[in-house]
């Protein structure tokens, strides 16, 4: 088995004027397709490829190839976007047991914001900001270039269950927004899939 480029669920246009159609284009069908194919090459002939994308970034520690940092950028590439992809959409509305979480973990859905948005202006370079869910309770966490919580604490410097990530990389906004990062982020709250990130926060207890 290799691993495949996931389709979107939605047009490259769906998320105008808040993501923009060529760079969502280019960001699925160039940058992530890049990533797969590194990490099917480094993974090539091992039986490492017969799992999950998950199970390979939370398990790098135990996987002899010989360029560990690579599958770590490249797997953790696939992971992120992947679930990247399914937790935009326009159009849904907080609620449920994350609302009522963010509001007991922040205080407020505001402090929540604030918070997140002061992570990621501040982050240096590419990276992701993450929130995530660990020990029951939900936490604000950054990692730099495609490194995944999943990973643990040694390899990524945090620890938790993903329920969805900012990706801050400038190939994920340059086209459109440029250097106002800050935009950007803005523009993330319009299109972040509460659906999804409810369920996801429904999934496990970590």
């Amino acid at each position: 088995m290799q691993y495949t480029l996931p389709s979107l669920p939605y047009s490259y246009d769906s998320l105008e004027p808040y993501l923009d159609e060529r760079t969502m284009y280019i960001h699925h069908t160039k940058h992530h397709q890049s990533y797969i194919n590194n990490t099917n090459s480094i993974l090539y002939n091992t039986n490492w490829l017969n799992y999950p994308i998950e199970s390979i970034i939370s398990q790098l520690s135990v996987i002899n190839v010989s360029n560990k940092i690579s599958l770590q950028n490249n797997a953790g590439g696939h992971a992120n976007h992947s679930l990247f992809w399914t937790t935009l959409k326009l159009g849904t509305i907080l609620n449920g047991k994350l609302k009522i979480a963010i509001e007991e973990n922040f205080g407020s859905f505001k402090n929540f914001k604030v918070e997140f948005e002061k992570i990621a202006i501040n982050h240096f370079g590419s990276g992701w900001i993450w929130l995530i869910k660990k020990n029951g309770k939900l936490f604000i966490s950054s990692t730099v270039n495609q490194n995944n919580p999943l990973m643990g604490e040694v390899i990524s410097g945090t620890s938790g269950f993903p329920i969805f990530g900012l990706d801050i990389w400038e190939h994920a906004y340059y086209l459109k927004y440029q250097n106002n990062r800050i935009d950007y982020i803005n523009a993330f709250w319009t299109v972040i899939n509460w659906d999804e990130a409810n369920r996801r926060f429904s999934l496990k207890s970590v």
